[in-house]
């Protein structure tokens, strides 16, 4: 389709594509722009997503997107969106290679990016055997002898989450000073976590086989699983370019439509506040796509579109 769109929404990760399928409920002619960068694209099971539990995101998201195709009104394209401008009615969103799309409305859910560790090994077993969320992944961690990567003040809760399931929890801060104060040591050393303030240099063992973290003294801590917590930054830049505020953690402040401060600008997803879990972030995605398609109906449709159904508060209130 060229021309004008009703909506586009930037990200085709579980919150971009739950939008666009309730924009497309709507017969609003809606464009998805994915970069691929889904945070999750190398975890190989994700799991209490209902009915779907232990499949992996790439099999869930391929399957979002059959269901999508049903809609005619939907296109998707590949691409990095660069740059956004304009105002509600008339956005435009430009892409790296040049190409300028324009809508009456925006979605972003363009989600976080993780800080990960820096030691051998991550690459292979990210995703199997090493993961950022005690949430998603802890029950595989049942009675195994767990690493915990991280210094941070917030490792310590972090940390004694995990014996929720895990065996042992040993923290190894990368070289680093714990940051916690003395309450944060008391507890992990009451409950039985360990810390080393020594560098993780690499990971032992093949993927799905995880046997030990080597230190860089030579030394090595027998494990099955490693999480880390190094913190993640969300991906604002483009609705800081809108001039959406942003909460004090630094995520795009929406209300309960999905809507930024910015008029016609929504966001879902882990780019905005709130449980970061795959099912939640599909919940998101609908609650904007949802408020979006509603709040095109103060739009006339573009040519060649369905008939819209008035805007119902504002004809109400006429009455």
């Amino acid at each position: 389709m060229n021309g004008w769109w009703d909506a586009i929404v930037v990200g085709g990760g579980p919150a971009g594509l739950s939008a666009a399928t309730w924009l497309a409920r709507y017969r609003r002619r809606t464009l998805v722009i994915d970069a691929g960068e889904h945070r999750n694209r190398t975890v190989e099971a994700t799991h209490g997503y209902l009915t779907r539990d232990g499949d992996s995101p790439t099999v869930i998201l391929a399957a979002a997107v059959a269901d999508l195709e049903a809609y005619g009104c939907v296109e998707r394209r590949q691409g990095e969106v660069v740059d956004v401008g304009g105002e509600c009615g008339a956005f435009a969103v430009t892409t790296g290679d040049g190409e300028v799309f324009r809508g009456q409305r925006l979605v972003l859910a363009t989600g976080v990016i993780d800080a990960v560790p820096d030691l051998a090994g991550f690459d292979e077993h990210y995703g199997a055997s090493v993961f950022h969320c005690p949430s998603c992944d802890g029950y595989e961690a049942a009675d195994r002898h767990v690493v915990v990567l991280g210094w941070s003040a917030h490792v310590a809760g972090f940390a004694l989450e995990l014996l929720d399931w895990a065996a042992s929890v040993t923290v190894v801060t990368d070289g680093r000073r714990f940051e916690g104060d003395d309450s944060e040591h008391q507890a992990m050393a009451d409950h039985g976590v360990t810390l080393v303030e020594d560098d993780a240099v690499a990971l032992i063992g093949s993927r799905g086989d995880l046997q030990a973290v080597r230190l860089r003294g030579g030394d090595e801590l027998p494990c099955g699983m490693v999480f880390f917590s190094l913190g993640h930054r969300p991906r604002t830049h483009l609705a800081e370019q809108l001039g959406c505020k942003r909460t004090e953690e630094g995520y795009l402040a929406v209300d309960e439509h999905g809507e930024t401060s910015v008029s016609g600008v929504y966001a879902a997803g882990d780019v905005a506040p709130g449980l970061q879990l795959l099912q939640v972030a599909s919940a998101k995605g609908a609650t904007a796509g949802v408020g979006c398609a509603l709040s095109l109906r103060r739009e006339p449709a573009l040519p060649g579109e369905p008939r819209r159904a008035p805007d119902v508060d504002a004809a109400l209130s006429q009455e």
